[in-house]
């Protein structure tokens, strides 16, 4: 008799009750992984069943685990721990060789090539994946509510569409560059390209210098990627579907970024921004972390690390940093799996695998030496901790720039640093306290929200899954043909209008000289004509 209150009471208590669906997540490996699984675990939590696509070639995405079901799929994706490592030290290694455009440009045309080769094996497996008609009506069965995919790898984007379901992006790049520039209005004349390291406020020559690599941008995208989908697209898809408007007809954007690290420009309805999601108040360190941070006394705490895909460095290299760090009066915590550096300080621990969120939200933490990683520069940001940036590959430089010109760290030149050019940069951001007071004022920036960004992702998840789609925020630009959207068609048509015009002006003022003409010289013939009759 006392159920119906129980039930009451339990609805007052809990009055959003949570919808639990399906979701099929399509992962990009490595760093961007640690992003994903955040949104899974979370997922998990609300009632949310998940299931995982992951390839045998997979190092960071797990085959069994608590919050999710994977789905395997019995072939390589070209995104190997063992590609990813060769790669990135042969681009270590063309940056050593010095700075000029030759320089870059053969950087451009490795990252290219290596791109071209990943897509090449992800179109393999696209392929085998479309062929295998068991699993292909395994997952049509599963009546899943979206795809949640990273876009930096299209597979997830062409899945979900061969599957016709819902589409939400965890998104920074896709596989044309920056996700912005596939969905938004992007003026060039603002908004820089990354790789430029330029910010939104241009000179004539930096905008030309936009221009240009927005032109360069494109035709790797025509010469590298688009050759690889067309065929795929067209054979599974359909004739008439273009690869680059799947992208621009998804759901929802999810973009790792906000417009506290972000230069303003244009957005769209359904891009939203969830910058730092994966940032969370600092945990208790471990008992030997603990004891080496206290030890620091009131200098404090340095940490370093260069990403997950960076473990070590050329010796050369390692010894001046490790020298830089002996002089210094702080203690040094230092992600490392290299050779032990022979100029290696007291104060200096060497690491394997370190909590860099819960060491960056110590009380003690006074610096950080990044290589401008999202992840690491949110984390820091939210934290409020200055950054020694050493930008490696990528995108990282960009980012970094984005911080120091906010006066919240420094960029070092990795390939021309030296002992003394380090130390000389730690010690300014130690020991000058702007830095460390425009980082915070970002962290209050970056926390001052409504919602918490995973919060906000979470809430526009659950909202395509109850209305299955977004269409009322998408435009239907990605519908026009170029011409269309950029108007062409209609300016050629108001030019034809006036041409028409001005040639009918002209035509009527020739009609109208000759006439006068004509009736210039019969006035004339006239005149003549009595003239003669009258002398006769």
């Amino acid at each position: 008799m006392h159920l119906p209150w129980v039930w009451i009471t339990l609805c007052l208590l809990c009055p959003t009750v949570i919808y639990g669906g399906k979701v099929l997540v399509f992962p990009l490996d490595g760093s961007h992984w640690v992003n994903m699984k955040v949104i899974i675990e979370e997922l998990h939590s609300r009632g949310h069943q998940v299931c995982v696509m992951r390839s045998t070639d997979s190092w960071y995405i797990k085959e069994t685990s608590p919050f999710y079901t994977s789905i395997a799929l019995d072939t390589n994706s070209g995104f190997s721990e063992d590609f990813l490592t060769e790669f990135v030290a042969q681009l270590l290694a063309i940056q050593r060789e010095g700075k000029s455009v030759w320089t870059r440009f053969k950087l451009e045309m490795e990252q290219a090539e290596k791109s071209s080769e990943m897509i090449e094996a992800s179109c393999k497996m696209l392929e085998l994946l479309f062929e295998n008609k068991d699993l292909i009506q395994s997952l049509r069965d599963a009546n899943y509510d979206l795809v949640l995919t990273d876009p930096a790898m299209p597979a997830g984007v062409i899945l979900a569409h061969y599957l016709r379901l819902p589409l939400v992006f965890n998104v920074r790049w896709t596989s044309q560059g920056e996700g912005h520039f596939s969905i938004a209005p992007s003026p060039l004349s603002y908004v820089p390209m990354t790789g430029t390291e330029l910010s939104d406020k241009m000179s004539f020559l930096e905008r030309l210098l936009n221009v240009f690599f927005f032109g360069f941008t494109e035709y790797q995208i025509a010469r590298y990627i688009l050759p690889h989908y067309d065929g795929l697209v067209k054979k599974y898809l359909g004739p008439d579907v273009d690869f680059l408007s799947l992208f621009q007809a998804a759901d929802l954007w999810l973009m790792r970024v906000d417009f506290v690290f972000e230069f303003p420009r244009p957005t769209m309805p359904n891009v939203i921004y969830m910058g730092g999601f994966q940032c969370k108040p600092a945990k208790p360190l471990p008992e030997h972390l603990e004891e080496f941070v206290q030890s620091s006394g009131e200098h404090g705490v340095v940490m370093m690390s260069l990403g997950t895909l960076i473990g070590e460095l050329p010796r050369d290299l390692a010894d001046e940093i490790a020298a830089a760090f002996a002089k210094l009066p702080q203690k040094v915590i230092w992600r490392y799996k290299g050779e032990t550096p022979a100029t290696l300080g007291n104060n200096t621990l060497i690491v394997d695998w370190m909590p860099q969120n819960d060491l960056l939200g110590h009380p003690k933490m006074k610096l950080f030496v990044a290589h401008g990683g999202t992840n690491g520069v949110q984390e820091a940001m939210y934290h409020g901790v200055p950054i020694v940036g050493l930008p490696l590959i990528f995108d990282q430089r960009d980012n970094l720039l984005r911080i120091d010109i906010r006066g919240a760290g420094k960029i070092i030149d990795f390939f021309s640093m030296n002992e003394a050019i380090f130390l000389q940069a730690l010690q300014e951001v130690l020991n000058e306290p702007s830095y460390r007071m425009n980082m915070q004022r970002l962290s209050r920036l970056h926390r001052d929200q409504p919602m918490k960004p995973l919060d906000t992702a979470l809430f526009w998840i659950e909202f395509v899954m109850r209305h299955k789609g977004t269409a009322h925020l998408r435009t239907e630009s990605y519908r026009l043909p170029w011409y269309s959207y950029h108007s062409v068609d209609v300016v050629l048509f108001l030019f034809g209008v006036v041409l028409v015009i001005l040639v009918l002006r002209c035509f009527l003022v020739q009609w109208q000289a000759k006439n006068t003409c004509m009736e210039v010289m019969y006035q004339k013939d006239m005149h003549l004509h009595c003239k003669i009759k009258l002398q006769a």
